[in-house]
């Protein structure tokens, strides 16, 4: 199959499958020589117009779900800009693999480039040699010294200039003088050459997304105090809260902008753990990131984006009417405190149905509420990870220990109760078929009291390797 299109006044083929490719078809040769060379080729018009359509809904699709950042090309490809958001994908290889599943469960080919500058990245994803390449920072350079010139994006007068001075590679333009080769190749070329080494700054105007909800502010005056920016927040804060009302929305995310007399870009943002438009709440999130704000000479603009939003009901008030006490929320004191230490830092500990002890909780987000925990006896502090206890002194088959050293110190033990066997879960791995641990609680004579096992049943070795660990401390 091949792509017919109309290119100045003459049909030409403008794009080609790998079986046409393979019988000598190329894109840009005239559509009649096409047709000479392969008879039963499938030739169809090419439709630029719906292109630019499905790039423009792929680039509102990576707004929405990957990066706020996301822009078509000037080619056929996409820009997302990672930055500050890749850990939220499992960094940022998983994330390109995960970006060409997505690619071919659509029936697309991708070809995937991380690099520090635009220019880079779309330069390897389309002259590269791997169709996944991850550039570490600060190796733009010798990342694209291989590639040839056209990955830097020249017009076609620059590329013929270059050819007929020699340049057929990047690695050719790297020792030579800007003022030279500006001369040779024009100002054009200097400058996609500076912008995929990072030299010159190349911003992506990102994709809106239309149905986001956004309020602005302009300024008459810049402003660089707390105060002013506290003032600004309010403000834009009792806007979206209307356009949120409207829409019957609430917000899970915001991203608060501002722009610098210099041109430059503030950028602060906060999450919710649910939905809300409460706004002395919001701001109050939202003071907590004021001190990350530099402004600089001034801010002259702001403007407030909600990129998560969720379906936010009116409350039900029929139980306050009633004069019933109602439960209080606690999602904004995890707001708050999320704020100042991170989300990942606030948690709640749910049981998991599982008899092995370290896989038995989980931790779930801070609103949930965790399911009923078993009847058994365990431990106040569960090691992560159970320790090995050396120069155990304990009788077989099913005594508990009477002595043993844990982190170079000896404890001499006066009672205990157990044991209280567990198998292994056999249809995680064939290794735990026949695992069993046997726990003990122990009391030594200082009155601390352990959660302690020993690996084994004491009568079969593929039970265990008989050693003692510990895996707990009651309070």
């Amino acid at each position: 199959m091949a792509l017919v299109g109309k290119v100045g006044r003459r049909e030409e083929v403008v794009a080609a499958c790998l079986g046409a490719q393979a019988l000598g078809i190329r894109p840009g040769m005239a559509a009649s020589h096409a047709r000479a060379r392969v008879s039963d080729l499938d030739f169809r018009p090419a439709q630029p117009e719906a292109d630019a359509a499905l790039l423009d809904r792929l680039a509102l699709l990576a707004v929405r779900r990957w990066s706020p950042t996301a822009a078509v090309t000037p080619t056929d490809g996409l820009w997302i800009d990672l930055t500050g958001c890749e850990h939220l994908h499992g960094g940022e290889e998983r994330f390109c693999r995960r970006l060409q599943a997505f690619c071919r469960r659509a029936g697309f080919t991708a070809r995937v480039a991380i690099a520090d500058t635009p220019g880079a990245a779309h330069a390897l994803a389309r002259y590269g040699r791997d169709d996944l390449t991850r550039v570490e920072p600060g190796r733009t350079a010798d990342a694209l010294a291989p590639l040839p010139i056209a990955a830097l994006r020249l017009s076609a007068t620059a590329q013929a200039a270059a050819r007929k001075f020699g340049f057929e590679r990047i690695a050719d333009l790297l020792p030579v003088a800007r003022g030279p080769l500006a001369r040779r190749l024009g100002l054009p070329a200097i400058t996609r050459l500076d912008q995929a080494l990072g030299a010159v700054a190349e911003p992506i105007t990102p994709r809106e997304d239309a149905e986001v909800p956004f309020v602005e502010r302009r300024l008459l005056e810049p402003i660089g105090t707390a105060e002013a920016i506290e003032q600004v927040m309010g403000d834009l804060l009792g806007d979206l809260a209307q356009v949120l009302q409207e829409r019957g929305l609430g917000a899970r995310s915001l991203r608060l902008t501002g722009l610098r007399v210099d041109g430059g870009e503030q950028v602060v943002a906060i999450g919710t753990s649910r939905p809300t438009r409460e706004v002395s709440h919001l701001l109050r999130l939202l003071k907590l990131r004021i001190d990350r704000i530099d402004p600089g000479m001034g801010l002259e603009q702001f403007w407030l984006v909600a990129p998560h939003t969720e379906p936010l009901d009116a409350v039900d008030l029929g139980a306050v009417l009633a004069g019933d006490t109602m439960v209080r929320d606690s999602s904004r004191l995890v707001d708050v405190i999320a704020g100042r230490i991170g989300s990942s830092a606030v948690f709640r500990i749910a049981p998991v149905e599982s008899h092995v002890p370290e896989r038995a909780v989980a931790q779930v987000d801070p609103n949930e509420q965790p399911g009923e925990w078993p009847g058994w006896q365990r431990p106040i502090r569960l090691f992560a990870r159970p320790e090995p206890l050396f120069n155990v002194l304990a009788l077989l088959p099913d005594q508990p220990p009477r002595r043993f050293e844990w982190r170079g110190k000896r404890y001499t033990i006066i009672g205990g109760d157990g044991p209280e066997r567990v198998h292994g879960e056999w249809w995680r791995r064939d290794a735990e078929t026949w695992a069993v641990r046997d726990y003990y609680r122990v009391e030594d004579e200082e009155g601390g009291r352990y959660w302690v096992f020993r690996r084994g049943d004491g009568f079969q070795d593929n039970t265990g390797d008989l050693s003692w660990w510990i895996h707990g401390v009651f309070g």
